[in-house]
């Protein structure tokens, strides 16, 4: 989307500088070396202008909307991975908390004495 809003731009650029360059009597106008036919009366050029203009401000729109939705890709992509990295170190903390939780219990276990089971008697 980018490229054709360039695109787009940069030829509404071109037939502006054409039209310019290429013009020197009142109402004669030419464009990349060919007479523009229709064009016979001062307003005439002014149209074709005003035509220019659009052609140029809907590329540089299209441009400048395919460079905002490319920021907001990056910036979204950029918190998933920051997101992503913060909830892999709470499992990795939460990992090693129960590492040791169960390293102790073990220790706890090994330390009491074994006692064998004794049986009730039943009333």
């Amino acid at each position: 989307m980018i490229i054709l809003g360039l695109v787009v731009t940069l030829a509404a650029i071109a037939a502006a500088v054409a039209v310019i360059l290429g013009n020197t009597g009142e109402v004669h106008v030419t464009a990349f070396g060919h007479e523009v036919p229709g064009v016979t009366e001062q307003w005439h050029l002014f149209l074709a202008g005003v035509v220019v203009a659009i052609v140029f401000m809907a590329g540089a729109g299209i441009a400048a909307l395919g460079f905002r939705r490319s920021m907001n890709m990056r910036r979204e992509l950029r918190d998933l991975r920051d997101e992503h990295e913060e909830s892999l170190q709470t499992l990795e903390l939460e990992r090693r908390k129960l590492q040791q939780a169960l390293a102790q219990a073990r220790r706890g276990l090994d330390e009491q004495p074994s006692v064998p089971a004794q049986r009730v008697a039943p009333n």
